[in-house]
């Protein structure tokens, strides 16, 4: 069986997809109630929902959410002697490396979806905002799958080699306060991280008319900074992918 079809399959009746909808849905509605117990009111409409929505989820949740989930996803290879059985598999190392990034991406991809899901409900049911959802912020959901990729293969290679649950994660936490820090500070080389190209992408287009934004200027969604993210991001993929198989060789190689 493909080692991709197999991963899915793994995937059923995993806790994954609990992750998957308590993170996003947390990040709206505890950016809602924060602008609610303010005395705010949404006065962008949309615009002031998505931005309360986005900016801690993205400077925080985001990447602890994808190390949570590579966290889940590889802790059945690191028991009752699964690792042996996944690497005696006749596939190449690199299709097995490969098919976790592409789970775990799949899981990141179901969180955003779950996210613009739970926005366009209480933006329409529970604050009865006009209109919809700027198609700003659907381009900008898909972005940030591709931004978040980077992240995904770099908390995969950490709970591969990692048999502890919560040390990635704790990576992910470290690795995301500090970009987040750089990208306050204005660090140009930033965006070469994983997790603050991850961050910066979720806040590309977060301005209010009134100028408002994140605690960091945001950038404007265009063309450049679209075609910015994805090259950055295939790049950083490669590389964290092809370094993981050949790490993964050697290990195998002297055991």
């Amino acid at each position: 069986m493909n080692v991709i079809q197999t991963e899915f399959m793994k995937l059923k009746g995993s806790l994954s997809w609990l992750v998957v909808v308590l993170l996003p849905v947390m990040a709206v509605l505890s950016g809602s109630l924060s602008t609610l117990s303010s005395g705010g009111e949404f006065q962008d409409g949309w615009h002031t929902l998505w931005i309360r929505s986005i900016g801690f989820y993205g400077m925080a949740l985001l990447p602890i959410g994808v190390g949570i989930l590579a966290s889940l996803v590889w802790r059945p290879e690191h028991r009752n002697g699964n690792w042996n059985a996944l690497m005696s598999q006749s596939v190449p190392t690199q299709q097995v490396v490969l098919s976790k990034v592409v789970a775990i991406s799949t899981l990141t991809a179901a969180m955003q979806v779950v996210m613009l899901l739970t926005v366009l409900l209480l933006g329409k049911l529970a604050f009865q905002i006009p209109g919809w959802l700027p198609g700003t912020y659907w381009l900008g959901s898909l972005l940030i799958v591709v931004g978040c990729i980077p992240v995904v293969a770099l908390q995969s290679a950490f709970s591969t080699f990692l048999r502890s649950f919560a040390a990635p994660v704790a990576i992910a936490l470290v690795g995301a306060g500090a970009s987040t820090v750089a990208l306050m500070v204005g660090v140009p080389a930033a965006i070469a991280s994983p997790y603050a190209l991850a961050t910066y992408t979720t806040q590309l287009g977060t301005t209010l008319v009134g100028g408002e934004s994140t605690v960091f200027n945001a950038a404007a969604m265009s063309p450049g900074s679209v075609a910015m993210v994805a090259v950055v991001s295939a790049l950083a993929v490669t590389l964290i992918t092809w370094l993981t198989t050949q790490i993964l060789n050697r290990k195998d190689a002297t055991t």
